[in-house]
């Protein structure tokens, strides 16, 4: 085994979990996302990484060789919802995404999988068919697979964002993985990750603001293509925003400057915008990484991301395993995990 583990990234957005995963010491073979802002993205930032512009239904592993028998095979899914979940909608793009993924894994035969979605899909009844699809495929090639959810706080992301993770590895390799363990033992509020980009244009009352933002962000939604103009999310995320100062409507072009007048005002129509940039503060997206494209644009790639610490962890721990002695004996339970808890054949 060379040092460097190799993985395939389909859906890789603006490259969260893609970083994240190469800042644990994976490399990756190829990248595939199907719209071309998050290929600028992409490019942008790793001009050196095989970027594939395509729909993951249409992606043909046989005509790009340098995916197969690879380490590990990486998903970040756009999120499936109920309706599918529940039969209804076998023809939303979401459900097909996930299955065109799961079906990959034939083609590609990785050593590992890693799917991440919405905390629903662990261990929600509403998707209990979509799991038994999955777990069937995953059983038939010889995988053992563990599903859990991690909150991105726990691993020094300002941001309150559950994420729903399986993790699947092909026999011995899957009983010799332990899901991620939390890295800080407190949270980050928003006023605490903020506090220095607020004040970058010297408006002196940022302090007092980052003080009074004690609580950790709300997720980040990064919404539909086909709705209008970027905003912070539901309306009970805005109203959590609001109880921090925050006008979550909207963003702002950039920070207050030095002559802003901070209204404290439970009007939220006067309250501070945060602007897009800020938004990759509260994904964790390393300072210096690059997000393309108009301000829409760009915060629906942030706000769609998984956070680069998350994909840091979840790293770590697959390379924990996959370096581990082929044929190791568990330390205990057994091949399945539901929720972070042991169980299943």
């Amino acid at each position: 085994m060379t040092d460097q583990l190799v993985f395939v990234d389909v859906c890789a957005g603006a490259g969260g979990l893609a970083s994240g995963l190469e800042s644990a010491g994976f490399s990756p073979a190829l990248l595939l996302d199907n719209k071309p802002q998050a290929c600028e993205t992409l490019l942008a930032n790793r001009p050196q990484w095989n970027v594939v512009c395509e729909d993951l239904i249409d992606f043909l592993p046989e005509e790009h060789p340098e995916v197969l028998d690879v380490d590990l095979l990486s998903a970040g899914l756009p999120r499936v919802k109920a309706s599918a979940a529940v039969g209804r909608g076998d023809s939303e793009p979401e459900l097909r995404l996930l299955k065109a993924a799961v079906y990959l894994v034939h083609a590609v035969q990785p050593r590992a999988l890693l799917l991440e979605n919405m905390p629903a899909l662990v261990d929600s009844p509403l998707y209990a068919d979509i799991r038994s699809f999955i777990e069937a495929e995953l059983t038939h090639l010889g995988y053992d697979f563990h599903w859990f959810v991690l909150n991105a706080a726990d691993f020094g992301v300002p941001q309150e964002r559950l994420q729903g993770v399986l993790v699947a590895l092909k026999k011995p390799w899957g009983r010799t993985f332990t899901p991620p363990t939390p890295t800080v033992s407190e949270h980050i509020s928003a006023g605490r990750a903020l506090r220095r980009s607020m004040g970058a244009r010297g408006w002196p009352e940022a302090d007092a603001w980052a003080d009074q933002a004690r609580a950790v962000a709300p997720t980040l939604v990064g919404g539909s293509d086909n709705r209008g103009g970027p905003d912070l999310g539901p309306t009970g995320t805005k109203r959590a925003w609001a109880r921090m100062g925050v006008n979550a409507s909207a963003f702002a072009d950039e920070v207050p400057g030095p002559d802003y007048v901070w209204p404290r005002s439970n009007d939220v129509s006067e309250m501070l915008k945060i602007t897009v940039d800020q938004a990759a503060v509260l994904q964790s997206f390393p300072p210096e990484w690059r997000i393309t494209g108009r301000k829409t644009a760009r915060y629906r790639q942030i706000g769609h991301a998984t956070p680069p610490p998350v994909g840091r962890a979840l790293g770590g721990a697959l390379s924990a395993a996959l370096r581990s002695p082929a044929g190791a004996q568990p330390k205990g339970g057994t091949t399945s995990s539901i929720a972070g808890y042991t169980s299943g054949p």
